[in-house]
C-alpha cells in the first residue's frame, strides 16, 4: 500500500441545503492520471477544491499518506505544497513577474533560499516553454501562456499530486494543445495528476483511470477503456454518446 497517496472515504459537500457531493469514495496511487468527467454542475470542481482545502467537506475523510486532512490540527499550507492545483482561472499575481510567480510559494511556504527558488523556478518554466518569459508580467502573455506559468508554478513546489480544475476551459480553442502538450508530459515522466475536464480525448488517451459524475455522486469509474468502451450505466453511455459522434 505504499504507493497509496490519496484516499477519498465517504466525503460528502452541501452549501446550505443544497448538496454538492455525496459519499464521494476513490483513491490515488502513486503515477495515476485520474481524469473526472461529467457535465457542468455535477460536483466535479467543488471535489477537487475539497481534495486541496480550499472548500471544507461537510464529512467523510481524505487521507493523504493514511493521515486524515480534514479536520483540526492540519498544516493547510504544508498539505498545499505536496498536493498543488492549477486552476481554470490561472490565479497569476498580477502584479509580479512570471519568474515572481514561480519562486513566490517556494520561498514563503518552503522557506527556501531565493538563490535555489530561482533556479527551481527557471528549471519549470523551462520545461514548460516559458523561459524566455520570465520578466513578463501576467498581462502582457496570452491565456495558454499564462497556464503554462501556472503549472510551472505549481510544480516549482514539487508537489506529490497535482490537481488541475478544467486547465483549458479559460482558453481560446488554439491554446488548448499548448497546455494539453505539457500535462501529457508530465504524464508520461509519471507525475501523479488528478484532472478535472472537459477535454473526452485527454481523458481517454492519457489517463490510466477515469471517473465519471453526475449530480454529485460518481455514477461510474474505471480504466478509460472500461468507461469509454464499454460503460455499464445508461448515464454514461447518454454521456459519451456526444463525445463519440464528434
Amino acid at each position: 500500500m505504499d504507493d497509496l497517496i490519496l484516499q477519498v472515504n465517504h466525503l460528502s459537500k452541501s452549501f446550505g441545503t443544497h448538496e454538492v457531493l455525496r459519499d464521494i469514495d476513490f483513491t490515488v496511487k502513486k503515477g495515476d492520471v485520474t481524469s473526472i468527467i461529467g457535465a457542468s454542475g455535477s460536483g466535479k470542481s467543488t471535489l477537487l477544491r475539497c481534495i486541496n482545502l480550499l472548500e471544507t467537506p461537510s464529512s467523510g475523510e481524505i487521507l493523504y499518506h493514511g493521515k486524515n486532512m480534514v479536520g483540526r490540527g492540519v498544516n493547510q499550507p504544508e498539505y498545499r505544497s505536496h498536493v498543488g492545483m492549477v486552476f481554470q482561472s490561472f490565479n497569476l499575481f498580477n502584479n509580479m513577474t512570471v519568474l515572481e510567480n514561480c519562486m513566490v510559494g517556494q520561498i514563503k511556504v518552503l522557506k527556501v533560499h531565493k538563490d535555489e527558488a530561482r533556479k527551481t523556478a527557471m528549471e519549470y518554466l523551462e520545461k514548460v516553454g516559458m523561459a524566455p518569459y520570465i520578466n513578463a508580467k501576467p498581462r502582457q502573455i496570452s491565456g495558454g501562456q499564462k497556464q503554462r506559468v501556472a503549472i510551472a508554478r505549481a510544480l516549482a513546489m514539487r508537489p506529490e499530486v497535482l490537481l488541475f480544475d478544467e486547465p483549458t476551459s479559460a482558453l481560446d480553442p488554439e491554446m488548448v494543445g499548448e497546455v494539453l502538450s505539457v500535462m501529457k508530459r508530465l504524464a508520461q515522466e509519471g507525475m501523479t495528476m488528478l484532472v478535472v475536464t472537459h477535454e473526452m480525448a485527454f481523458a481517454r488517451d492519457v489517463s490510466s483511470h477515469v471517473v465519471y459524475m453526475a449530480n454529485g455522486v460518481i455514477c461510474e469509474q474505471g480504466t478509460p477503456a472500461e468507461l469509454f468502451g464499454s460503460p455499464r450505466k445508461q448515464e454514461t453511455k447518454d454521456f459519451l454518446a456526444r463525445f463519440t459522434k464528434e
